[in-house]
């Protein structure tokens, strides 16, 4: 595996870096670390359900485009506790300032930059000269995804993103797990200098991913911008108190129960197709005691994933190892075509039709948005009861169907999926805006506003 393969290693000097509004304080720290490098990008083969990832494509000039490249080495951290952050390439002159993503006024352009509200001000920290390692104090700040902003002297810019943690699960009756693991299954760089980008996207021989390293793109998650950052962006907009969590949060919990107390309703709200059988598990059993769940994207909860220490290996398809996706979700992955085709979600009629587009001037029949990229259908292990809402028909040809479907069980869940790219992604379209305030009011016990 590549990212199994020897690397040199050598002592390298960091920082402690302790970050405020006012001042900072250096000190420093040694650590010995690997060093990763850029990758290449691809996206999903266009097939059916037993589709292989064979299938590259050479990186674009953006996703390349020069940074100063940064990376968290754990995925979250809580607050009033040190985080590390690695800077892993050369760069003069850096400067380091942190934001939260949510409330930010200037808009983000384009898929190679981040965007949010400075939390300390802007330290300079000194130059990179092939690897550095800095400790950042993370303060008394608020549960989000927050991001380093990384800028040298000869303009290059890099951000490296993490979450601040809830001091305790249930601070807010609703989680909102956004998919981390799945975006280092996107994140192609070459860590080992072998030419070959060091994921299963790159190449079928790939089997493991490294978790902790700088993203391409100048260190923004791939798709970021267009699956993730417009439901950040309602959720605070509307002030609907949540818990952010990553993967490795949800692993941590306790137990289902746990969640079961802490939450009324989890959110995945993006691309979340690599799970560990621990996160399954806990979701799995998370439903089975009433607690409700909203999919707002599609082909969730497909491969999975073991992780060692910090890397994830991807193992087999759930539904091939006896749990099918649709059993959990109401629906699961049946294909994609890279975005080429595109269609409306069309309305069907059935009990639950009539809540979830209550407000949008919709009836049975009615166009509204327009997905496709990837979608997923109903299949024989839907729970009973499962109801198809809406539909694009045929979209990647007879029979390749995108569902939206809502389903509840006898222990008092309630579960909503999108079926297709994607509802998070348009939150900010009038009517998605609707759907998504009508379902959360239904999966809630008080519409989860503050």
């Amino acid at each position: 595996m590549a990212t199994n393969r020897h690397l040199r290693r050598r002592a390298l000097r960091g920082i402690v870096l302790v970050l405020c509004t006012t001042s900072v304080l250096l000190v420093d720290a040694d650590r010995d670390m690997p060093a990763p490098a850029r990758g290449v990008v691809v996206v999903e083969r266009a097939e059916d359900e037993e589709y292989e990832e064979h299938e590259g494509r050479a990186p674009t000039k953006a996703e390349l485009e020069p940074s100063v490249e940064g990376a968290f080495t754990r995925e979250s951290y809580r607050p009033a506790t040190t985080a590390r952050l690695v800077i892993a390439n050369a760069a003069p002159g850096i400067a380091l300032q942190i934001f939260r993503i949510g409330m930010e006024h200037a808009r983000t352009r384009g898929n190679t930059e981040m965007r949010g509200v400075a939390v300390t001000g802007r330290a300079l920290i000194g130059s990179s000269h092939g690897r550095r390692v800095v400790r950042v104090a993370v303060g008394n700040w608020p549960n989000g995804l927050y991001f380093a902003r990384l800028e040298a002297s000869d303009g290059r810019v890099g951000f490296a993103p993490f979450f601040v943690r809830p001091r305790r699960l249930g601070e807010h009756r609703v989680a909102v797990v956004l998919p981390t693991l799945t975006w280092q299954a996107y994140n192609l760089r070459d860590d080992d200098h072998d030419g070959q980008g060091d994921s299963w996207y790159a190449s079928w021989r790939v089997r493991t991913a490294r978790l902790g390293r700088p993203y391409l793109n100048r260190g923004v998650p791939f798709n970021f911008r267009s699956y993730d950052l417009p439901f950040i962006h309602w959720l605070e907009r509307t002030g609907r108190g949540v818990d952010y969590l990553s993967d490795s949060d949800l692993a941590s919990a306790p137990s289902a129960g746990a969640l079961a107390r802490a939450y009324d309703l989890i959110v995945f709200p993006g691309h979340h197709e690599y799970v560990t059988t621990r996160e399954y598990n806990l979701v799995e059993a998370y439903r089975k005691l009433g607690g409700n769940l909203m999919f707002l994207s599609a082909n969730n909860f497909f491969w999975q994933v073991v992780k060692r220490g910090n890397v994830i290996e991807k193992t087999k398809q759930w539904r091939d190892l006896g749990r099918p996706e649709a059993a959990l979700i109401g629906v699961q992955y049946r294909g994609n075509d890279r975005g080429t085709h595109r269609a409306p979600w069309i309305l069907r009629r059935s009990s639950a039709t009539s809540w979830v587009f209550a407000g949008t001037g919709l009836a049975t029949g009615s166009g509204f948005a327009s997905a496709g990229i990837e979608i997923d259908k109903t299949a024989p292990s839907s729970p009973r009861g499962v109801q198809v809402v809406a539909e694009i028909p045929n979209l990647f040809g007879p029979g390749f169907t995108g569902q939206m479907t809502y389903y509840e069980t006898s222990g008092g869940a309630k579960v909503f999926a999108a079926g297709a790219f994607t509802l998070a992604g348009m939150a900010q379209n009038p009517q998605v805006a609707t759907v998504l305030t009508n379902v959360w009011s239904r999966l809630t016990a008080d519409g989860g506003q503050d």
